[in-house]
């Protein structure tokens, strides 16, 4: 602010408290304390507890790589509505990382990821802001029906969140529809309110002036879901999906890891060791797991030499 510089967001090493552990116990343990209805109803809007499904997309048309060969998992809690997706998202985070391991991509797209991520959260997620995005060029092969689908990139994904990939599905999320109109790209509805009945029939597309419908219903023009209500619809597609390897039931949450670190000389103190005779031990550390162990989080080195990195024991806390 004081020189006009751009300000750059960078990723950096922080100690974390694994809060996101205990989500469903802060959830839980709710009951048992004495604070006000609409306290503990923002208790569970931070916690942000989401049951839904993560779903593997294989990708084609990877710039020099095999078709196939590689696959994006999403994180929907609307997998009844997947017969309805039209393209996928991914978040500018998740396609740094994918220029990162060397995606050939082209220079519209690294400029636009290069912009997205300069800017703030809320900003990028504001239900106000024009959507902007990306044609990646790459193809999603949508697991249930076979069908190829655009993959794009998007500022309103973000990456702390889920997969830091979605599969957009515009006749029924807000976002998506709004998104969809903006580019062009099909808007395909699967879910009628149940008062229509189940009967096959085609659903109405909504104008420009209208919205999506994001509640619950019959499923239709949805395959072996149809005519199924949206609870039956989301407990037959995960079921399907983890028989055929293709997906699996999963519990998100907003809440994230806490960072708890403080700049220079000054902050919490953290209970941890690098314990050399830990690393030699067999019975202190599990000689088999080594090969997986990841430098700077399982162990370090000092002076040539692996040292395990250790919690002190709760006995001998608080450390002095």
């Amino acid at each position: 602010e004081r020189c006009g510089t751009p300000v750059e967001k960078r990723e950096k090493e922080q100690w974390m408290i694994r809060i996101t552990k205990y989500a469903d116990r802060l959830i839980d343990d709710l009951d048992k304390v004495d604070y006000l209805p609409q306290i503990k109803e923002q208790q569970k809007n931070w916690i942000g507890r989401s049951e839904g499904a993560e779903i593997e997309f294989a990708l084609k048309n990877v710039p020099g790589q095999e078709d196939g060969k590689h696959r994006v998992t999403v994180f929907t809690t609307r997998p009844d509505t997947i017969f309805g997706a039209t393209f996928l998202v991914i978040s500018p985070e998740l396609a740094k990382k994918w220029i990162e391991v060397g995606w050939q991509t082209s220079n519209e797209v690294r400029a636009y990821v290069e912009a997205s991520l300069k800017r703030e959260e809320m900003d990028r997620v504001a239900e106000e802001k024009e959507k902007t995005g990306v044609d990646t060029d790459i193809v999603a092969v949508n697991p249930a029906n076979g069908e190829k689908i655009p993959v794009w990139i998007a500022d309103y994904v973000l990456g702390g969140y889920g997969t830091g990939a979605i599969m957009a599905v515009p006749a029924h999320d807000e976002r998506d529809f709004a998104f969809a109109k903006k580019f062009g790209l099909p808007i395909r509805p699967v879910v009628i309110p149940a008062e229509a009945g189940i009967q096959k029939m085609d659903p109405h597309i909504p104008e420009d002036d209208e919205k999506s419908f994001v509640g619950d219903g019959v499923a239709v023009h949805s395959d072996f879901l149809d005519g199924l209500s949206t609870p039956e619809a989301k407990e037959k597609i995960i079921a399907w999906l983890e028989k055929e390897g293709k997906g699996k039931k999963k519990v998100q949450y907003k809440l994230r890891d806490w960072v708890f670190s403080r700049q220079r000389y000054w902050g919490e103190p953290i209970p941890i060791m690098y314990c050399r005779t830990c690393w030699d031990n067999p019975n202190a550390t599990n000689q088999n797991s080594k090969k997986e162990f990841r430098e700077g989080v399982d162990y370090v080195v000092i002076e040539g030499k692996e040292h395990a990195v250790v919690p002190v024991q709760e006995s001998d806390l608080p450390v002095r």
